[in-house]
């Protein structure tokens, strides 16, 4: 096996996912979801948490805010974030970490950036920016990292991850409506 398998994956899935983004038929039939209700509220929810899927996340949950309450959106969508964050998070954490910690001891063998992120000023701020960018309408791939790498346990993830994206997901909804009335 080669050593980086997980890094070139990675890297090739985002390469898939941003031409397929490009391609029409494909975008269409991810818009048409917005018609299923709480499936395409979920599977919004689902392409809300990525950087290639975020606008066509977010178009499926605007549309589905025509017909569904923010509070039926915001919790059915959180649950399908949750699959997205968590499919991110079990990536990071168990296959890509290791690959990238080999690349970061070969860099810095003597872990001055770990030991800054460690001490009790820095320690407490990877979660806490990570919660931040899962809350935010912004993809969450940076903040799940982040929550990766500072070895929260999975039960903890979940639970923070579910309520996070219910109220971002829940106010980025609110906000078109009110905006649109």
């Amino acid at each position: 096996m080669w050593k980086y398998k997980n890094l070139t994956l990675f890297c090739i899935s985002l390469i898939i996912a941003f031409f397929i983004s490009r391609y029409e038929p494909f975008h269409t039939f991810l818009l048409n979801l917005g018609n299923f209700g709480y499936i395409g509220a979920f599977l919004g929810g689902v392409l809300f948490v990525s950087t290639f899927t975020v606008a066509t996340g977010a178009v499926i949950l605007l549309v589905l805010a025509e017909t569904l309450s923010p509070v039926e959106i915001g919790i059915i969508a959180g649950l399908g974030a949750v699959v997205g964050d968590f499919t991110i998070f079990r990536f990071i954490k168990d296959n890509l970490a290791s690959e990238l910690k080999s690349i970061y001891d070969h860099l810095d063998g003597d872990h001055h950036l770990t030991k800054l992120l460690h001490s009790k000023y820095f320690g407490w701020t990877l979660p806490v920016i990570g919660a931040l960018i899962i809350a935010s309408p912004l993809p969450d791939e940076i903040g799940v990292s982040l929550m990766g790498i500072a070895k929260m346990k999975t039960y903890q993830f979940l639970l923070l991850s579910f309520v996070l994206n219910v109220v971002g997901i829940f106010l980025v909804v609110s906000t078109s409506l009110i905006i649109k009335s």
